[in-house]
């Protein structure tokens, strides 16, 4: 293992986690809608689940997914199916009563989602694929990977849920909040799309 090497990881890393997807989505709607404090179980959910599919990964998942292509199917219907939930729960959000108070994700919650999330998977297989070294530099390799992501993901999902924040201060009516959730959940639900393209 280099320094090259992590520093190449952290670079890969701060691309995978710092583009749009749904979890950026998704951070960057909490943030506006419950703020900072609020959001960070939903951020611990991310790193926690997206870690623990990098672990999976360099203990031989990536392997099973290659000879049985169904299981990649099973994930796109219950990946859509989640992303479709939600984007309901944030259309929820934009409706609150005092029977339905609208909640951020729980960290399990967050974590589960990785399971179901395109784009986690393909930035576990990408990583491990990429990254992972052969033979005794391997579980070293691996545990780079992990720590590469234990450093950035953190920080790349703050930037997003203070995004969120810093365009909640400006949503001051109720009726542009609703406006600002509507259009969240559209693209968290358009994420559908990408998910079978």
């Amino acid at each position: 293992m280099t320094y090259e090497l992590f520093f190449a990881i952290c670079l890969f890393a701060l691309v995978t986690t710092g583009t749009p997807g749904p979890n950026n989505i998704m951070l960057t709607s909490s943030g506006a809608n419950f703020g900072y404090r609020k959001t960070i179980p939903h951020m611990a959910g991310v790193t926690l689940g997206l870690n623990s599919l990098h672990l999976l990964m360099g203990l031989g998942l990536g392997a099973l997914f290659m000879q049985l292509p169904m299981l990649q199917n099973i994930l796109k219907v219950l990946g859509s199916a989640y992303l479709l939930w939600l984007a309901w729960k944030m259309l929820g959000n934009s409706v609150a009563t005092a029977t339905n108070t609208p909640t951020p994700l729980t960290m399990l919650q967050a974590a589960t989602f990785q399971y179901v999330n395109p784009k986690a998977w393909v930035m576990s297989i990408g990583a491990n694929v990429s990254f992972s070294l052969e033979g005794e530099l391997y579980s070293a390799s691996v545990i780079a990977i992990i720590g590469a992501y234990l450093l950035v993901g953190p920080c790349t999902n703050t930037c997003w849920v203070i995004f969120g924040k810093a365009i909640g201060r400006y949503l001051s009516s109720p009726q542009q909040l609703k406006v600002f959730n509507i259009i969240m959940a559209a693209l968290t639900a358009s994420c559908v799309w990408f998910i079978w393209l």
